[in-house]
Formats: structure tokens, C-alpha cells, sequence
């Protein structure tokens, strides 16, 4: 049995979940799924075919010298090693990144992944802070709230805030060069809200930090284990709960 909370934090009624949170735990799945949608969403990237590119030819053999083509000054070109010469090895742009997976092996993904945002050991093992038991189900009046500081004193009372503030301060300035092409900083993951009318929730808890919003339709294992690590803390509402068991009840 489930219990499921008013936005004022106490307890309204309980329930039974839906057959897919009794799901095994299957890590291994969970990984290879994040994977292959990373890899799908990857763009194809390689050097321009004319990259390294000189008027420069070889002298041919019988001249003493090695048989790299050469500028007119008698510089070697083109050839890798040589001053701007052609890298040896360049990242070709026709090399296929997708990846395929078992359609039935990605349901098992999305469904262990579902089940161990109830598990608290697992929650809590991925660094998750939270007062309250698992999983976190709320009335439907949560998906009415259009105001910030609603929904913060919502999660305030369902002993949410801590997770939302370890995000917020664990936000840094990312290390290499990627902080100079537009994702300068790195945010922790926080919260993940479920809720089937997501769009006042959205733009209420959208800013905050961590936080996603998604409805049922829009669940994928990545939202469920970001960087493929299950038990990311989840939020859903009784509407988006009922859904669910409706989508994707068991395999």
C-alpha cells in the first residue's frame, strides 16, 4: 500500500501501485538503455575532406629525400607529422553512432527504472534527500498550482526542499572548454514531477533547480536515471499515477 498526500502534507488515503513498480531491478538494462538513447541523439561530426589540403607534390624517388609532397620551398605538406598537415587518423563524419536495442529489453529498462523510484535504498544511495516515504504520490490539486512559491511550500511540506537545495548548491562552472560553448555550469539532478496536466506545473517548478517536469507519455529511462544511475527522487501526481498503470501496467 501506497499513501497518497494532500499539498498540505498529511495523508489523504492510501492505495495500491500498479503491477509495474513490482519490476526487478535490472541495472544492467537500466545503463545499456541510457546509452543507446545518447548514442541516437548524438550528431555525426569529422573533418572537412579539404582540411590540410596544400598545392604540394612528391619529387619521386632518386633525390635523396623523402617522398612527401613539398611546397615549392621544399617544405613538407599535406602528409600527417608535416607543419599544418592532415591529422593521421581524423573523426570521419560518415561513421554511424546509433545504436539498436531490443524493443522488449528498453520496456524492461523503463519499467525497473520506474519501480526504483520507489525503492529508498536506492533513492538515497544516488545521493537523493528527502523526509518523507517512497514512492511520493499527490492529489490532483498539485497540477493546479501555477505560482513558484506554491509548489516550494508543497515540497517544504512534503519534505522535498532538502533535495532541491543540494541541487541548487551543488551548481558549478563545468571544468574544459565546454564552459565556453554554452553549458557553462552543471546542475545536480533533483527532483523529477510526473504529473499528466504538467503545463501549470511546469512553468511553476520548471526553474527550479534540478527539477524536470514530465508527463506519463513523456517517460523514458533517461528521465528516470539520469547518467544511467536508477532511483532518481520522483513526485507523482494521483492523475499521472493512474495513468501510468493504465500505459504501462507490466510487461
Amino acid at each position: 500500500m501506497a499513501k497518497v498526500y494532500g499539498i498540505d502534507g498529511k495523508v489523504i488515503q492510501e492505495l495500491d501501485l500498479p503491477d509495474c513498480f513490482n519490476t526487478e531491478y535490472r541495472p544492467d538494462l537500466i545503463q545499456k538503455a541510457v546509452n543507446v538513447i545518447r548514442a541516437n541523439r548524438r550528431q555525426p561530426y569529422g573533418a572537412s575532406k579539404d582540411a590540410g589540403h596544400y598545392v604540394a607534390w612528391s619529387m619521386g624517388p632518386g633525390r635523396g629525400m623523402s617522398r612527401i609532397p613539398r611546397l615549392a620551398s621544399g617544405r613538407g605538406a599535406f602528409a600527417p607529422g608535416t607543419v599544418k598537415g592532415r591529422r593521421a587518423h581524423p573523426p570521419k563524419p560518415e561513421k554511424i553512432w546509433a545504436r539498436r536495442m531490443n524493443r522488449k529489453e528498453m520496456i524492461l529498462a523503463r519499467l525497473s527504472a520506474l519501480a526504483a523510484t520507489a525503492n529508498e535504498e536506492i533513492v538515497r544511495g544516488r545521493g537523493h534527500r528527502f523526509q518523507t516515504e517512497l514512492p511520493i504520490i499527490v492529489e490532483e490539486k498539485f497540477e493546479k498550482l501555477t505560482k513558484t512559491s506554491e509548489v516550494l511550500k508543497v515540497l517544504e511540506n512534503l519534505g522535498l526542499m532538502e533535495d532541491v537545495m543540494r541541487a541548487k548548491e551543488g551548481k558549478h562552472i563545468r571544468a574544459g572548454k565546454g564552459k565556453m560553448r554554452g553549458r557553462r555550469y552543471k546542475v545536480p539532478k533533483s527532483l523529477l514531477i510526473i504529473a499528466e496536466n504538467k503545463e501549470n506545473v511546469k512553468k511553476a517548478a520548471g526553474n527550479l533547480p534540478g527539477v524536470d517536469v514530465i508527463s506519463p507519455e513523456e517517460i523514458n529511462v533517461e528521465y528516470l536515471a539520469p547518467g544511467g544511475h536508477a532511483g532518481r527522487l520522483t513526485l507523482y501526481t494521483l492523475n499521472a499515477l493512474q495513468k501510468i498503470g493504465d500505459r504501462y501496467g507490466s510487461l
